[in-house]
């Protein structure tokens, strides 16, 4: 492939994960996975990133305005990038098969931290098959006020962490703030993040809270489908 059918393909692959962006963001705003300003998305390129702007409403994205970030970490397009671009940066340097983060403020998980998280290990209990699946262990990362640089670290050596032990995640839960997923296009880590949020309402709204799965029940779905708990 000659280099001018390269930079073809680059700029039809950018495209349209600026769509997709805009595209999942308007869905979760939608359906009331995210609300107001709060919670952005980026998806890695080639080249670097896109991220959505600062304080900008996911409902209302536009493609033309998502922030271009270079492969040094900085800004060559678009509005000011959200504050939360080295939390994203370090997820991308510290999961390889990551393509796409999200990060909201979704009710019911931030609900769950002022009430008390199941563990620091483990946000939720694995009370439903698809919450082991499609979600999986979620830590919790203690409070740090929004963008600060020490959460993004605190989230890279989870990621290490977990995955030293042949568990790896692909979501956290940023104490008082929400959750940040994230998997291999946009789609996909937006599926883990409404799987996280309706596993938290569940567990809010039931009384007496329901047993988790037994460890028979996890190895099942392990062997079935390659869970990774």
């Amino acid at each position: 492939m000659n280099e001018e059918a390269t930079h073809d393909e680059a700029m039809r692959s950018e495209a349209f994960a600026r769509d997709e962006i805009c595209r999942v963001g308007r869905s979760l705003y939608e359906r009331g996975y995210a609300h107001a300003s709060a919670g952005n998305i980026s998806v890695r390129l080639d080249d670097g990133f896109l991220i959505t702007p600062t304080d900008a409403c996911l409902g209302t994205l536009q493609p033309q305005r998502l922030a271009r970030i270079d492969a040094r970490g900085l800004q060559t397009g678009g509005d000011r990038a959200s504050k939360t671009l080295a939390l994203h940066r370090r997820i991308y340097d510290s999961a390889p098969g990551a393509r796409c983060v999200i990060h909201t403020h979704a009710t019911h998980l931030v609900a769950l931290t002022l009430q008390g998280a199941w563990s620091e290990d483990d946000i939720l209990p694995p009370i439903t098959p698809y919450f082991v699946m499609k979600v999986g262990h979620v830590p919790l990362i203690p409070y740090h006020r929004p963008g600060d640089p020490q959460a993004a670290e605190q989230v890279a050596g989870r990621i290490g962490a977990m995955a030293a032990r042949g568990t790896p995640i692909r979501a956290v839960m940023l104490e008082r703030l929400g959750p940040t997923v994230w998997h291999a296009s946009p789609a996909e880590a937006s599926a883990v993040l409404e799987e996280l949020e309706e596993t938290a309402r569940l567990w809010l709204l039931c009384q007496p809270r329901p047993q988790p799965l037994d460890a028979a029940r996890i190895e099942e779905l392990r062997r079935a489908f390659g869970a990774s708990w």
